[in-house]
């Protein structure tokens, strides 16, 4: 028997002879028949309470200390958010980001203050942001430097900034983020990317006394108005290699340098690390949206471009609705109906990875009350026929332009569907009235980028969304042709 077993039994054992009145010293002299008895008592007790009451005594016996862990600690919430949960129970010390872990380190002043934070939050639940966050004593009684350089961030100042931008209701571009950074000091470079954090920039200042001020200044403020908070910490980098002038990388010392290489990634190295995809015709694209990695659960070895759909509502559903949702993930080129199975359709996507883009991002997904099944075909493609919709000519496929862009939004159905090519003088009731047969929508907001009026829709469900996106998209509202996707964005 395992040490662990063993243990478990021997304090079974000891909680029935508690029960029972004996005392520890009987167990010890106990004879096999004795033994026996217990063991057949033991089969009809509530292990469960057992297992509660050794791991509340486990709980019990965690030494204080000064050094609260904090776990479930998202990509949204902040240092000043943390500090602004534990502030009233006294002087915070020290505090460190284990954003690898969504986990943080926070140091007390001393230990009654750890101690009256964690007797409140016993019997309320921290919330930071919507979400749970669980506090429990750490194991170590003082963070020294070393526990903040090796778990935490590395905040050795450097002319380098590494900056995640949380809550990114507008798009950032190079020009955005000059513009944010360039009062604070001369930036030379800028190199954006998306990773699994969300999207990143790199921003390489002239001066590390510029880079430091920026941070002092920057850390923890939006952008804009109640979105795109900044989270910035000093990078490992010693320079910057950019290799295009274009909208996601910007050499300012090098005006000169071209704006993309055909069929090579554009800025290889920043992101999280990821070979090449040969089976793909737009690689560079991919590589552009991801930052040289891929969304987890996503291959990027695939190369079967059908997918079957299943267990549609074939009352509502036509190709041009299948096509509207399936184009979010890629070119869309046939799709056919099944007339000997009403719920099913066969969708021919433009590549391999496309195709595996869809498959993980709408399994599941509900429409018109029914739940979507999406696999991989048997069959390699869809032959012409009468009954086959070709859609490889669209000028409605989503990533005949833009296609890094396009990549880089893909997710599973939302709440929340970004309207854009608004007419310039739409109002909010406008866009209300032509969405409003799909669902209640909970709010809106109109808002203008680079120019062009654009809308946020928040809807009850992901269902209710997904529906006015099949049915709205690509129609026509005050004269204007309306692009409808998914917000990666739940709140306005």
């Amino acid at each position: 028997m395992c040490a662990l077993c063993d243990f478990k039994v021997h304090a079974y054992m000891l909680c029935e002879l508690y029960a029972y009145g004996v005392g520890p010293e009987l167990y010890k002299t106990s004879t096999s028949q004795t033994l026996t008895h217990f063991f057949l008592v033991a089969s009809v007790f509530n292990l469960r309470s057992l297992f509660c009451l050794l791991t509340q005594q486990e709980e019990d016996m965690t030494e204080p200390s000064k050094v609260i862990h904090v776990r479930n600690v998202g990509h949204e919430i902040s240092e000043p958010d943390l500090l602004q949960l534990f502030q009233p129970f006294g002087v915070i010390n020290k505090l460190v980001m284990l954003r690898a872990k969504n986990q943080a380190l926070l140091q007390m002043q001393d230990v009654p203050s750890a101690v009256s934070a964690m007797q409140f939050y016993a019997n309320v639940q921290p919330s930071i942001r919507g979400r749970n966050v669980y506090v429990q004593f750490s194991s170590h009684q003082e963070l020294t430097t070393m526990e903040q350089s090796t778990q935490g961030r590395v905040d050795e100042p450097n002319r380098i900034l590494l900056v995640t931008i949380h809550h990114m209701l507008y798009p950032i571009t190079v020009e955005v983020l000059h513009q944010v950074f360039s009062p604070h000091g001369y930036v030379e470079k800028i190199v954006t990317f998306q990773k699994s954090a969300g999207f990143q920039a790199l921003i390489q200042f002239q001066l590390r006394q510029s880079a430091v001020a920026a941070r002092n200044s920057l850390q923890g403020r939006n952008i804009y108005d109640g979105c795109c908070q900044l989270d910035i910490q000093f990078s490992n980098l010693e320079e910057l290699q950019v290799n295009y002038n274009n909208e996601r990388s910007r050499d300012f010392t090098n005006p000169s340098l071209p704006s993309e290489q055909k069929g090579r990634p554009s800025q290889p190295g920043y992101g999280d690390a990821g070979g090449g995809y040969p089976q793909m015709n737009n690689a560079a694209a991919i590589a552009t949206a991801f930052g040289g990695g891929l969304p987890p659960g996503i291959s990027g070895t695939n190369d079967r471009c059908t997918i079957l759909a299943s267990n549609l509502n074939p009352d509502r559903i036509d190709e041009d609705k299948l096509f509207n949702l399936f184009s979010l993930y890629g070119n869309i080129v046939r799709i056919k109906l099944l007339r000997n199975k009403p719920d099913h359709a066969l969708v021919q996507m433009g590549d391999g990875f496309q195709a595996e883009l869809a498959v993980h991002f709408l399994k599941g997904a509900t429409l018109f009350g029914k739940r979507l099944e999406v696999n991989f075909s048997k069959h390699p493609n869809i032959t012409m026929g009468a009954e086959t919709h070709e859609y490889l000519n669209s000028n409605l496929n989503r990533f005949n332009r833009n296609a890094a862009k396009n990549y880089r939004y893909c997710c599973s159905p939302t709440k929340m569907i970004h309207l854009s090519t608004l007419p310039q003088d739409v109002t909010e009731d406008e866009i209300i009235s032509h969405l409003e047969e799909h669902g209640s929508i909970i709010n809106t907001k109109v808002f203008e980028m680079n120019g062009k009026k654009q809308a946020l829709v928040l809807f009850e469900n992901e269902e209710q969304a997904t529906e006015a996106l099949v049915c709205k998209h690509a129609t026509t509202l005050v004269d204007s042709m309306i692009r409808i996707s998914f917000s990666q964005v739940q709140t306005i």
